[in-house]
């Protein structure tokens, strides 16, 4: 088969198969009386190798070390290409958000757009100083895009540098809450935690809502976080965690205070100390969880916490004692 024909019926070009054989990869067997060169069905059968395997990314020179060497191993080159390709399809990644980030600020003209791409290549510094600085640039007659600094702050582990995208964030004058809400479906811990403290700064029935969905959240660090703010906001469905965080010492007397204030409500008040004493009776409370549980029944009105207290005042234990004894005197009993 002569050079035209391959070419059509193959859809490699004949300036292609020409490269291919002076490069020795695809090498007609014959040439015709007119000297032209003629392909042989093992030939044709070569050349779809050649492309199927470029297509896969090989450079021609692995695509013949593949196709010639019979001891080659295919698993270490792939390998290799999957990483290659990752790594492309990460900075085609930020390629893209870097164009939406710019495409939402809908800048003026190229001044402006040139200000947002320094501003996106600042918020990604390796240095915390720097990421710090360009957050609170980040405010004033030119302002970032909301989406910028959520996806800034969201990605943020340094307590300075979030404070200042926090800050910039509540001057943007936009909460940008759909765009946080996304962060809680997160697959990594850190960023949903994120994501619940600065829900948890958005005074809206909608962001409640929101962060209410938290609460059944995998990872306890983010239940949490998540149960302090709405704890505060009068959310029932907070209430469990809070306990579990007062009985396991985790951030205990901000979660007393929450349940404080939810037990406002006389059922509620109830349901608390009903829950509390049955992690008294568990053989498991040891003296720092039942003390805790005295100190956080000062916060919950009503007879019944009273009788709790009354019951932990005459334990054996004397800080125990001694902790549900004051409480009782601060209550006027």
């Amino acid at each position: 088969m002569l050079i035209g024909e391959v070419a059509r019926r193959s859809g490699v070009s004949a300036r292609m198969l020409r490269h291919y054989d002076a490069l020795g990869l695809v090498r007609p067997t014959g040439r015709s009386v007119g000297g032209y060169r003629e392909y042989s069905s093992e030939d044709i059968r070569r050349i779809f190798h050649v492309e199927s395997l470029r297509s896969l990314g090989l450079s021609l020179r692995e695509v013949g070390r593949a196709l010639d060497d019979p001891g080659f191993d295919p698993s270490g080159l792939i390998d290799e290409l999957m990483r290659q390709t990752q790594e492309r399809i990460m900075r085609e990644k930020e390629l893209l958000a870097r164009l939406r980030h710019i495409d939402a600020a809908e800048p003026a003209d190229w001044e402006e757009a040139l200000g947002i791409v320094a501003l996106l290549q600042a918020l990604g510094s390796e240095s915390a100083r720097v990421r710090q600085r360009a957050a609170l640039a980040s405010v004033g007659e030119a302002s970032a895009p909301v989406e910028l600094l959520v996806e800034a702050a969201l990605a943020e582990t340094d307590l300075n540098v979030a404070g200042a995208l926090q800050w910039a964030l509540r001057q943007a004058g936009s909460d940008g809450l759909a765009r946080l809400a996304a962060g809680l479906r997160s697959t990594d811990a850190g960023v949903r935690k994120r994501a619940v403290v600065l829900i948890a700064q958005v005074p809206t029935d909608d962001a409640t809502a929101v962060l209410a969905d938290a609460l059944t959240d995998p990872d306890v660090a983010v239940r949490r976080t998540a149960a302090l703010p709405l704890g505060a906001r009068g959310v029932v469905d907070a209430v469990p965690t809070l306990i579990d965080m007062v009985v396991a010492g985790a951030n205990d007397v901000d979660a007393a205070e929450a349940l404080g204030t939810l037990a406002r409500r006389r059922e509620l008040a109830d349901r608390i100390v009903t829950e509390f004493v049955a992690h008294l009776a568990e053989d498991g409370a040891g003296t720092p969880t039942r003390r805790r549980i005295a100190q956080a029944l000062a916060d919950i009105p009503g007879a019944e916490a009273t009788r709790v207290l009354s019951d932990l005042a005459r334990s054996d234990e004397p800080s125990i004692a001694l902790t549900a004894a004051y409480v009782l005197q601060q209550r006027g009993v």
